[in-house]
């Protein structure tokens, strides 16, 4: 079912119970906190969910044959993210990774193109939920599940 028809609505699901969702022909198993990636997973296995091919495209660096506001509008409704949004969270990630193995807080913000420390604490704030001076704090001892590090790498701060 296209985003659009879903935004500002609601679509019901027949044959729904506390246990279990009718989905292509068979009973699924509702998904918990222990098995909801497995859901999806199998929800894209099974073609029920799909994967717009130009946001992950875009993300590993092509250049796809498309408008920019094309671009933007696909990146939305994939995402409910613009590209933007997905930029300063992938270099707020970068900024964590570098200032956990040490990196000075300087060089993090001239190497990540941020305008001054305190652009970077608001950035590292509002996607990691620290500033820089609470991360290199930390002994490690308390994971962030935001901190990967992905491949290939995804322009940070392009335009």
């Amino acid at each position: 079912m296209p985003i659009s028809r879903l935004v500002g609505g609601s679509v019901e699901i027949p044959d729904v119970t506390r246990r279990s969702v009718w989905l292509k022909g068979s009973a699924w198993h509702v998904p918990d906190y222990d098995n909801a990636e497995a859901f999806v997973r199998r929800m894209v296995r099974e073609g029920i969910v799909d994967c717009d091919p130009i946001v992950p495209a875009v993300l590993g660096g092509a250049a796809p044959a498309v408008t920019e506001r094309t671009l933007q509008r696909r990146f939305v409704m994939a995402t409910g993210l613009t590209r933007g949004a997905i930029r300063q969270i992938h270099r707020a990630r970068e900024a964590a990774v570098l200032i956990l193995d040490g990196v000075p807080k300087q060089e993090v913000v001239h190497q990540l193109g941020y305008f001054d420390q305190a652009h970077l604490a608001r950035s590292l704030t509002r996607f990691i939920g620290r500033t820089a001076t609470q991360l290199s704090a930390l002994d490690g001892a308390e994971p962030l599940s935001l901190l990967y590090k992905p491949t290939p790498s995804v322009p940070a701060y392009s335009s």
